[in-house]
């Protein structure tokens, strides 16, 4: 009996400490207070020190038109490699197109034929020298810019171009397509400096069987705005 009445007791205890916490809760008694929000915010973990610099940006001459003139060499097909040179004259439709007319001209050397025979001449020497006319258009595929030393930006472009002309070699006038690339680096806001590789073709039949003649030049040239 005294077990049964130790037992009933633990309960009461129990559910009394429960009612009481509960009660405490519902009537908001025991609530704690948040603190109060401090005066002062809170600091800056990192504080970063940036040096600025002044960037001068790169100024593009606003002309349109480009001119000026290259030297390089050319490979005639059958008749060797020469110094070839010549003038460039540009406009520049839009940001991406721009049309070109170039007049160059290189010398013919003696064919393979001439050599082995001994003395046989195909064409005579005024024929070897060829000069070319050409109206090309151009379009730039990879504008970009080279850093050259510290704050040193100069604006450059890799161009794709193409076109049609004339070419007076071997005593007649050829119908001429031309192919080719080339890569242009701003020295200053008017003055450019061009890299410059070309195919020239035209058919050909100084050996008895017409063909379609390869003439690759590759030339270093100079241009200003205007």
């Amino acid at each position: 009996m005294e077990s049964r009445f130790r037992v009933l007791f633990l309960i009461v205890a129990i559910v009394g400490l429960s009612g009481c916490a509960a009660t405490k809760n519902l009537f908001g008694f025991g609530r704690e207070e948040a603190p109060p929000p401090s005066a002062e915010p809170p600091g800056q973990v990192i504080d970063p020190q940036v040096e600025r610099r002044e960037i001068k940006e790169p100024a593009i001459d606003r002309e349109d038109f480009e001119v000026g003139g290259y030297v390089g060499v050319m490979g005639i097909e059958d008749f060797g490699s020469n110094i070839s040179y010549g003038v460039r004259l540009a406009y520049h439709i839009t940001e991406g197109f721009f049309v070109e007319g170039t007049v160059g001209q290189s010398d013919g050397g003696l064919t393979s034929f001439e050599v082995l025979s001994g003395g046989a001449r195909l064409i005579t020497d005024s024929q070897r020298t060829m000069t070319y006319y050409n109206l090309n258009l151009g379009y730039n595929i990879l504008p970009g810019e080279v850093f050259l030393g510290e704050g040193h930006a100069y604006n450059t472009n890799l161009y794709l171009i193409a076109g049609l002309g004339s070419t007076d070699f071997a005593g007649d006038d050829r119908f001429t397509v031309n192919v080719g690339a080339g890569y242009r680096f701003l020295l200053t806001d008017s003055v450019a400096l061009h890299l410059d590789f070309r195919d020239h073709l035209f058919d050909i039949d100084l050996l008895g069987e017409e063909k379609t003649a390869h003439n690759l030049e590759g030339h270093l040239g100079l241009t200003v705005f205007f």
